[in-house]
């Protein structure tokens, strides 16, 4: 009878513990699977082993401390960073194209979107940077779009375009700017390779 009794409990208790378990995949919002409330150390009493501290890759080639959720399954991978690399109050999570794909999306784009694909979510077009240099590829004004608004929760969106292909001389360059309709920059064909999710500072 006490056997019984114990798998009775254990099955009326699986469902809670499915509910609370943390999302590994889906839409990512301004509080899930990261809120702008969490610490290193949430992030890590949530995810377990899932969750390790990394060099991640910083601007014009420096690196810095963060967390990243799921290190060994590239199509979850979420670089997560700090404020002043304290990992006490979190600045933003970042998708990149480690696997060429993601199972995560913000706003309805992910990893390997294409410009149309973006322009649909965004409602409008929008400019891109000239490729080639440090911060080439970014979505530098989304035109008042829907990506460009903060969203809901209080984040905002960061969108990175890249392309394998050689890139011709109008599209590259620190102060060049194209619109993302241009005709050479649509034959040029970018995808989505990295996604920004940014909370604002406090």
């Amino acid at each position: 009878m006490r056997h019984v009794l114990l798998t009775a409990a254990m099955l009326l208790a699986s469902p809670a513990v499915a509910q609370t378990a943390p999302p590994n995949e889906g839409p990512i919002s301004c509080t899930q699977p990261v809120a702008a409330t969490d610490t290193a150390k949430s992030i890590q009493q949530r995810y377990g082993g899932e969750a390790v501290v990394q060099d991640l890759p910083g601007a014009e080639g420096e690196t810095y401390k963060g967390l990243v959720l799921f290190p060994r399954a590239m199509d979850r991978r979420i670089e997560i960073a700090f404020i002043e690399d304290k990992r006490a109050t979190v600045s933003g999570l970042t998708l990149r194209d480690t696997a060429k794909t993601s199972r995560w999306s913000v706003a309805g784009v992910s990893i390997g979107a294409s410009l149309a694909a973006v322009q649909s979510a965004n409602g409008k077009p929008f400019v891109v940077a000239g490729f080639g240099w440090d911060y080439g590829g970014y979505v530098t004004d989304f035109k008042n779009g829907a990506l460009g608004r903060m969203q809901p929760g209080g984040c905002s969106i960061t969108i990175r375009f890249g392309t394998s292909k050689d890139t011709p001389r109008a599209l590259s360059g620190d102060g060049v700017k194209v619109a993302s309709d241009n005709p050479v920059l649509l034959k040029l064909a970018p995808v989505v390779t990295a996604i920004g999710v940014n909370f604002a500072a406090k």
